[in-house]
């Protein structure tokens, strides 16, 4: 089978809307999507407190949170594994190899994502406007709305990026997820598979819809930008 025929059987793959390829499909997107709205709600809030906030330890933090971002999956994977695993210390909620566990994981690598980077954002806005914020005696919240409403494109640019980083992992979701049939099996971790067992028109259309995915989710990143500038 050449190229042209696994590509177009993809696409088949696709439009038919074939069952078990959009149920993989929608339990990625599920698991990443909830992870981004747990990571940003503790996020936003933490890069927005460390923005305003001077206290000891404080750089200590950023300087970890910034290492973090750049740490590998699978060391993830293995952490949050342990946690889970019958003799770990949540070994007792027995959420290992589900997706609650893969939320967990894909939580713990887009968080420092999305606490710095915020926190750069909020911390230019709340130097430039510091003056006027405190002049007219505003709330914690209230500020982080104003800010946060000053600087959206760059908040949702940051957030869309951590969704990007999330949707395309594998190393800790096929670890704590064990890519299990109709359970645990996601994009990448489906793709993998049936790379290996020979179902190469299967991991190309999921292979298609994750390029496509990243692509638009990137293009938003780039429109964004361009619209700030």
């Amino acid at each position: 089978m050449n190229i042209i025929e696994i590509f177009t059987k993809s696409l088949v793959l696709i439009f038919s809307l074939d069952r078990d390829l959009w149920e993989i499909i929608l339990l990625s997107l599920y698991v990443s999507i909830t992870a981004l709205i747990f990571a940003s709600i503790f996020g936003l809030l933490i890069g927005y407190y460390l923005a305003i906030k001077n206290f000891f330890l404080k750089n200590f933090i950023l300087i970890i949170l910034n290492s973090l971002m750049g740490i590998p999956p699978v060391v993830v994977g293995l952490i949050v594994y342990f946690m889970f695993a019958s003799g770990g210390p949540l070994g007792v909620l027995q959420l290992l190899y589900s997706p609650t566990a893969m939320i967990v994981a894909q939580i713990i690598i887009i968080f420092p994502i999305v606490t710095s980077l915020s926190h750069e954002i909020f911390d230019q806005n709340w130097r430039e406007y510091k003056d006027q914020l405190r002049s007219i005696n505003m709330t914690f919240f209230g500020v982080l709305f104003i800010i946060s409403k000053h600087s959206y494109f760059l908040v949702i640019t940051a957030l869309l990026s951590a969704f990007g980083r999330a949707i395309s992992e594998v190393g800790a979701v096929m670890i704590v997820g064990g890519n299990i049939n109709h359970f645990t099996r996601v994009m990448t971790t489906a793709i993998s598979l049936e790379t290996r067992m020979g179902n190469l028109e299967y991991a190309m259309a999921l292979g298609i819809v994750l390029i496509l995915l990243t692509v638009l989710i990137y293009s938003l990143v780039y429109i964004l930008n361009k619209r700030k500038i």
